[in-house]
């Protein structure tokens, strides 16, 4: 597995080796044991979700507040998205920036996401089917949101956002400044 680094402490890129032959292809998309040597740390997912989405629909930006707060590894089953996520740490030299990266069927690319960003995605291909591990249960009471076109934020979702296809929960989220968040 190779790993890249990004310029916000804690997010990971993942690439897994990928066998492909007449057939096809193949490829690990998970071992622990892989993980951990090649993060350096250990996680214990205990919740899987996917989400199917069409073209121009963007979800986001979410998270859960502690105690319940959650570590994400993302990747697209189907299709493309542009995956972001915000720095949401208290104290961190890089709270309140974003980072966005493609993630594909075809690159296989994974994303891993700490507790205490929040996160959304935008889908650039006609379908994308998303699947996410999760080391936390889902829990309403914890969820929060920020506005996914809070100018202070400034992403770019690599969508035309006046033909984004957005929930009414989603277009309410406060803005960064009047978000409620602690990690």
């Amino acid at each position: 597995m190779n790993v890249i680094k990004t310029p916000i402490e804690g997010l990971l890129i993942l690439e897994p080796r990928v066998f492909n032959d007449d057939r096809g292809y193949f490829f690990e998309s998970y071992n622990a044991r892989t993980f951990e040597a090649a993060t350096g740390t250990v996680y214990n997912f205990i919740q899987d979700n996917q989400a199917r989405s069409t073209k121009n629909v963007l979800r986001g930006l979410h998270y859960q507040n502690a105690p319940t707060a959650q570590t994400k590894l993302i990747r697209a089953l189907e299709g493309t998205i542009w995956d972001v996520v915000v720095d949401l740490r208290s104290g961190s030299a890089t709270f309140g920036q974003w980072f966005g990266v493609e993630l594909s069927a075809e690159n296989k690319r994974q994303f891993l996401i700490p507790r205490g960003f929040a996160h959304g995605y935008s889908v650039l291909s006609e379908t994308a089917e998303v699947f996410y591990k999760c080391d936390n249960f889902y829990d309403k009471g914890a969820e929060g949101g920020v506005n996914y076109a809070d100018p202070a934020l400034a992403i770019d979702w690599k969508i035309d956002l006046k033909e984004a296809i957005v929930s009414e929960k989603d277009i309410a989220q406060p803005l960064l400044k009047d978000a409620n968040y602690h990690f």
